[in-house]
């Protein structure tokens, strides 16, 4: 369990102990606050339950100071002197004698050793829980408590050890101490290399061990990439509301959605969903807001036109480290610049793809054309020559669109607007413009997983509400997830001229449209796709979420050089 009591300069003692197992999860912890729950991780708190309720100390026994023995839960002390903070899972106290009881859900080290020429099965701590214990006992020692052993207990398999505290104990455990405040004071350390204990770590996801392992040209070629870096919610469901007048509220543990006449329509479990999207006039009730956000769920408000409204944001851990980094790294043009010409490259080499995969009258020259303008933004020397490639590059694009699409009618409607968006003037723009909406809201909250600010960006200008970093993240996905959306749906006659209504504010979606679009949508984030530097497959949402990761460990030198997803 991580007890993050790490106020001003102390340090956690759980925290210095996992350092001997790993300097980087150590640093992650204490120096960045991070903490993400695992299946372990909530084992762990129901293993931790009783143990983890401090004591009620009466104030005759404080006043008696333990004149007989009392077992106490949940003691917390602290030493000045070595900048410690300790929480002890039990502690056996009788007088001035103290008895550190550490409690751990898994099992014991098993070793095999040589005794009088036979070969012997034993039993030993780890040497992690052997840094924690050691600690325990220098502060119980320097609260003036006498402690001549500490135990462990293993719960997977019932074990407790008594560890006898003699100076090794503790010299191993201020040594630690000292490294791990050396640690401190440098920059985040590199991810250990080919370590089988990574994919179970919580902080997996955060370290990405494999990814920049891979960028440092460390010897990595023997291991293989976890194809789901993100086991976790896998089967969440993104619920979507958009009949008007439909009520969003809470009824016990489940998310209830009613309509006009309050008649309840449906119920969802709140522990199956990832995320609500409200579209149009839908009404949510402020206990909704609050459960959803406590549950780490993001609340996206989206007008009936597509415009992205607002999004609600839970409070993730936030990484100062990254925030910093992220503010300092933006004001250096140069770093903007080698940031937004990686993003630009793969949008347009994207955008070729989408091209060459749906349309049967493109000349083998537009493609060349293409190919020539992404190499040519490679080597852009400043943000404005950048545009102008993007520019260009997109013109092409959208030039020939309209081929792409089935319907002549769709087709020469998008071919003589253009590409606009406010208000959109017919159904394929009204189209792009919710899916672009909605896929900055996925952005959205990648970057916030990656501790990273949406609005503080490196391409699009940064100014008031606008979630600049969200529309440089998505430039490459645009293609290959919005278009792509736009594209099925009207070609498999999912979304037809029948499903649009012409107002006086453009085109929108009916209720039936909204909901052919966002199954379609739905099935497009869930499609794995193979990723073209690491060689393994994740859905087009967790790929979002591992380049917003890879963009914080970019901005921080985990990583030296950006590569985005490119499909062929």
């Amino acid at each position: 369990m991580c007890d993050n009591l790490n106020s001003d300069n102390f340090l956690s003692a759980r925290n210095v102990a996992e350092y001997a197992y790993c300097p980087r999860l150590f640093y992650l912890m204490q120096a960045e606050n991070q903490f993400i729950p695992s299946v372990d991780t909530e084992i762990g708190k129901i293993f931790h339950k009783d143990v983890d309720k401090p004591s009620i100390i009466s104030p005759q026994a404080e006043k008696n100071d333990y004149d007989k023995p009392v077992t106490v839960s949940g003691l917390v002390l602290s030493s000045q002197k070595l900048g410690v903070i300790a929480v002890l899972d039990l502690a056996e106290l009788d007088g001035l004698k103290a008895v550190p009881i550490e409690y751990r859900k898994g099992r014991p080290k098993k070793c095999r050793m040589e005794s009088g020429g036979q070969i012997e099965n034993t039993i030993q701590p780890w040497p992690v829980d052997l840094i924690q214990v050691g600690l325990q006992v220098i502060v119980l020692e320097e609260a003036g408590y006498i402690v001549s052993e500490a135990a462990l207990y293993y719960g997977e398999e019932n074990i407790k050890l008594t560890i006898p505290v003699d100076c090794n104990l503790k010299t191993e455990a201020l040594k630690i101490l000292d490294d791990a405040k050396k640690c401190l004071e440098g920059s985040r350390p590199l991810p250990l290399v080919n370590d089988t204990r990574c994919p179970r770590c919580s902080l997996y996801q955060i370290c990405l061990p494999y990814e920049v392992n891979f960028n440092q040209n460390t010897d990595s070629s023997s291991s293989q990439p976890t194809k789901k870096l993100w086991p976790l919610r896998e089967d969440g469901i993104h619920v979507v509301s958009q009949n008007e007048g439909f009520k969003i509220g809470i009824s016990g543990l489940e998310l209830k959605i009613s309509d006009k006449d309050g008649k309840v329509t449906k119920k969802i479990p709140i522990i199956n969903i990832d995320s609500l999207t409200i579209v149009g006039m839908v009404q949510i009730s402020t206990q909704a807001i609050q459960v959803l956000t406590e549950k780490q769920i993001p609340i996206t408000f989206i007008s009936s036109a597509g415009r992205l409204l607002a999004v609600i944001s839970p409070q993730y851990a936030i990484s100062s480290l990254v925030r910093r980094s992220q503010v300092l790294q933006f004001n250096q043009p140069d770093k903007c610049l080698e940031l937004a010409k990686a993003l630009i490259y793969a949008k347009i080499l994207n955008q070729r793809t989408i091209l060459m995969r749906n349309s049967k009258n493109v000349s083998e020259n537009i493609f060349n054309e293409l190919l020539m303008v992404s190499k040519k933004s490679k080597d852009a020397s400043s943000i404005n020559e950048l545009r102008g490639f993007e520019g260009y590059a997109a013109s092409i694009y959208f030039k020939y669109f309209p081929d792409i699409i089935h319907s002549k009618s769709l087709a020469t409607q998008f071919l003589d607007n253009g590409r606009k968006r406010r208000p959109p003037p017919d159904p394929v723009n009204a189209a792009l413009s919710l899916a672009y909406s909605v896929l900055t809201r996925e952005c959205i909250s990648a970057l916030l997983l990656a501790s990273l600010e949406p609005t503080i960006g490196s391409y699009h200008v940064s100014t008031p509400g606008r979630p600049a970093l969200a529309l440089d993240l998505m430039e490459p996905f645009r293609p290959l997830i919005s278009d792509s959306v736009v594209i099925t749906c009207f070609n498999k006659n999912e979304l037809t001229e029948g499903h649009f209504l012409k107002t006086s504010a453009g085109y929108t979606m009916t209720k039936y449209g909204l909901k052919a679009f966002f199954s379609a949508l739905h099935r497009r984030m869930e499609t794995e796709i193979s990723h073209n530097v690491f060689n393994y497959k994740l859905s087009y949402r967790r790929m979002l979420i591992l380049h917003a990761k890879m963009v914080a460990a970019w901005l921080v030198g985990d990583i030296k050089d950006l590569s985005f997803l490119i499909t062929r």
